[in-house]
């Protein structure tokens, strides 16, 4: 049976290298939780198959592109799904997430047009951890 998380966490947040441009979004909060063995740290588009580093990219209506056009929706569409369930396997009831991004975004994400414009809107990870109850922070509002 698979350990038990209260947390399933953006791993970028807990300092693992996987934004798109190779970097972490390190909070040292969210790392302690990590530290302390509380949370279960994914990043649905390694998960779905994109490398490290990437081009950027955001959802642009109903598809996800990167900045050159190419359509990434099922890599995104992949690694939500296999996120999902590693955070449904693991029981975890509380998300914290990186804020802006096609994943993981939650209440506001960038508008497809890579100007650094927000809209309302929410990531597809994001939106499947909604779908089955869990609270969603980011590490904006984490505290």
């Amino acid at each position: 049976m698979p350990k038990s998380y209260t947390y399933v966490v953006s791993a970028c947040l807990v300092g693992f290298a996987t934004r798109y441009d190779g970097r972490s979004n390190f909070v040292a909060a969210v790392a302690r939780l990590y530290n302390l063995g509380l949370c279960l740290p994914v990043c649905p588009e390694c998960l779905g198959g994109l490398a490290v580093p990437r081009l950027p990219c955001e959802i642009c209506v109903d598809k996800i592109l990167r900045r050159d056009g190419c359509d990434v929706t099922a890599a995104f569409g992949l690694g939500a799904k296999l996120a999902l369930k590693l955070a449904l396997e693991s029981r975890a009831r509380i998300a914290i997430l990186k804020s802006r991004s096609p994943s993981c975004g939650f209440g506001a994400i960038y508008d497809g047009t890579f100007s650094k414009k927000l809209v309302p809107g929410s990531g597809l990870f994001a939106r499947k951890l909604l779908e089955h109850g869990l609270s969603i922070f980011t590490e904006e509002n984490f505290s």
